[in-house]
């Protein structure tokens, strides 16, 4: 008596074995399964992962594999890519067309290292693989190129929309390629409304999937103007440990809820100093805050941030950690802060798009 071979139905019904930790679903189901061809003793075909910062995509190709060759199949090759997708905008915002997906990094107060999460970042995501880019919204204090190490650069224009510029794989934009070094930007609500605007819209952002942008301090113009203009996927938190810090945050959160800019999460910086010495970690500035912030307002809490001296001279001379030292402990936290900004991205366009056919009601990720 002579069995069959496993055929197509086969092998997608093992596929459906391995499931995606942050939509819940199997793969075959979610469309993760592309260009499906078996033969004889032979199996090949392609996972489409919803981002290349995805963690466990090693993981599941070895899942994969293993699934199929328990077939009975000896040959399996597997191919791993990634497209991002696309929240839908809300009603009202319409999208740009280069840009996938806009992320608002903010903070309730100055100097808890906004920009400094917001560039690396940034920098992580794009180190995954994603095309991204950053706009740096603090128009009256723009950091971002400092960081980057684009200093006196200027902004060009394509005839028609104006051209970022880029560093290290990113596209970069901010004030701060328009004026002087040391000249104050004294700006009303209209004057800093219209320059989010334009930044957004009046650029030639190049097919990014994500676009960082780097929030003024504090609940002012700048968030109300993005919220009535752009296509807002969600806001990140930055906060310090301490009390002080997390008052002002909590006051940050709750003001993105009010605009319908969905919290993504809090992020703590600066949560805790490694000496390089003896490896004993000090919590200079509290411990915990932040992820009981997370936890009272209902949002994922991103993780902790190290104080650490590289990063402070980094971004100084323009070469940030995730660039200068990116097999550190502190720059694979910036990497595992991006796969989780990228996960809640893609459980966002999960949601929108069953939301979309009917399936469930559009709820905000949390």
């Amino acid at each position: 008596m002579s069995t069959s071979a496993p055929d197509r139905e086969a092998v997608l019904t093992a596929l459906r074995s391995i499931i995606d930790p942050d939509l819940r679903k199997d793969i075959v189901g979610l469309g993760f399964v592309k260009d499906l061809t078996v033969a004889p003793g032979a199996a090949s075909f392609t996972i489409e992962l919803t981002t290349p910062a995805c963690p466990v995509k090693d993981q599941m190709r070895d899942q994969a594999v293993a699934a199929v060759k328990a077939l009975g199949i000896a040959d399996v090759q597997v191919t791993m890519t990634a497209r991002v997708r696309s929240v839908s905008a809300p009603e009202g915002r319409i999208p740009h067309p280069g840009v996938k997906n806009v992320i608002a990094v903010g903070a309730g107060k100055g100097g808890v290292g906004k920009t400094t999460v917001a560039v690396n970042l940034a920098l992580a995501l794009q180190r995954t693989g994603s095309r991204v880019g950053i706009l740096d919204g603090d128009i009256y204090g723009p950091n971002v190129p400092m960081m980057m190490g684009l200093h006196a650069t200027q902004l060009t224009t394509d005839g028609k929309n104006i051209v970022p510029a880029e560093r290290y794989g990113v596209q970069v934009v901010s004030m701060s390629f328009l004026t002087q070094d040391d000249a104050p930007i004294i700006w009303r609500g209209p004057m800093l409304q219209g320059a989010i605007t334009q930044f957004f819209k009046d650029v030639a952002w190049l097919d990014l999937d994500y676009l960082i942008v780097d929030m003024p301090p504090g609940t002012g113009d700048v968030p109300l103007a993005l919220s009535q203009t752009v296509p807002v996927v969600g806001a990140i938190v930055v906060t310090t440990p301490q009390q002080v810090s997390l008052s002002d945050s909590r006051r940050a959160l709750r003001m993105y809820q009010k605009l319908n800019i969905d919290p993504m999460g809090v992020v703590e910086n600066m949560s805790y100093f490694a000496c390089t010495n003896c490896h004993h970690e000090s919590d200079i500035f509290g411990h915990g805050g932040g992820e009981g912030l997370a936890q009272e307002i209902g949002v994922p809490f991103l993780g902790r941030l190290p104080i650490y001296q590289a990063i402070r001279e980094g971004s100084d001379a323009g070469v940030p950690i995730v660039v200068s030292e990116p097999q550190s402990a502190p720059a694979r936290a910036f990497t595992t802060l991006a796969e989780r900004v990228a996960a809640q991205v893609s459980i966002a366009a999960h949601r929108v798009a069953e939301a979309n056919k009917g399936k469930i009601p559009l709820i905000q990720v949390r």
